[in-house]
């Protein structure tokens, strides 16, 4: 990847349209739930939801929460809340947190369910719609609140094609969309970022400028978690000689005992995607890199 490029193209056309869908039917649902990953809440978030929802209800599900750093996760919570969402920590593999949302969306439609009363439609189902980028767990969380497999599932992005309804019970309906992303990402470190956790491919970013680069971060971070990992101490401030010592620690050398970076860099991509590091969040609450 050209270091100096400043903005990633990634927007396949069935996003445009997914986009579009959300859109138009809007209207047909009472609230919006958007997941996010615990790890990057911010440049797992797309900018335009809240254009999109408008005046909705919103619950915002910070997925993947087993992964992430549970001080950064309280924190986060408490940003969404003062925005004026209902924010929950949630797991869809492990079913923690998920128990939490049908609570939270018929507190957040209190009003609407008792006008729902007052009409005499009492036990209207209310629906709500889930949104979210691609690979961030839609339809797992689906999936894990409805007891069954219903909606797809796979772990590659933008698996999901078109908006589906799933009745999870007669008091509650999800409308699952398509992920949506959008045409640029702002900053450089939204698409690394997005990189790391695999929400997009990693063949948009050089793999070892990627794994240094997250390196940095956890250098500074989670200093402890790559000792503990790796038996590294005092890792070089170059996060090219970073890599190297890792590698050599784990034998990735080649023929005159250099690194295989490549293969170092790959590794330390798949521990941390894999939360084998430990459990790490890439975003402070300053949303700082």
């Amino acid at each position: 990847m050209n270091e100096n490029k400043s903005t990633i193209n990634w927007f396949p056309g069935h996003m445009t349209k997914a986009k579009r869908k959300i859109a138009e039917q809007i209207s047909l649902v009472d609230a919006v739930a958007e997941i996010v990953d615990a790890r990057i809440p911010f440049s797992s978030r797309n900018p335009d939801i809240p254009e999109l929802i408008g005046k909705k209800p919103h619950i915002v599900l910070l997925n993947k929460c087993d992964m992430a750093d549970d001080a950064q996760t309280a924190l986060w919570i408490k940003y969404f809340k003062d925005t004026g969402a209902i924010a929950i920590a949630v797991d869809s593999k492990s079913g923690k947190g998920v128990g939490e949302f049908k609570g939270a969306a018929m507190s957040a439609l209190g009003n609407l369910i008792k006008k729902y009363e007052a009409k005499g439609m009492s036990g209207k189902p209310i629906r709500v719609m889930i949104v979210g980028i691609p690979n961030v767990g839609k339809s797992s969380f689906i999936n894990r609140i409805a007891g069954k497999s219903m909606a797809k599932v796979e772990n590659r992005p933008g698996v999901t094609r078109g908006n589906q309804w799933f009745a999870v019970d007669k008091h509650l309906e999800l409308l699952d969309t398509p992920g949506v992303l959008w045409p640029k990402f702002g900053a450089q470190a939204v698409g690394e970022h997005l990189a790391m956790t695999g929400a997009v491919t990693d063949r948009i970013l050089d793999t070892e400028l990627l794994a240094m680069r997250l390196l940095n971060i956890l250098k500074v971070k989670y200093s402890s978690l790559l000792t503990a990992r790796y038996g590294v101490d005092n890792l070089p401030e170059d996060d090219y000689e970073a890599l190297c010592l890792i590698g050599k620690k784990r034998g990735m050398v080649i023929r005159g005992g250099e690194t295989d970076t490549l293969r170092t860099a790959n590794m330390l991509l798949e521990e941390f995607r894999n939360c084998k590091i430990g459990r790490i969040t890439l975003e402070g609450i300053d949303f700082s890199a």
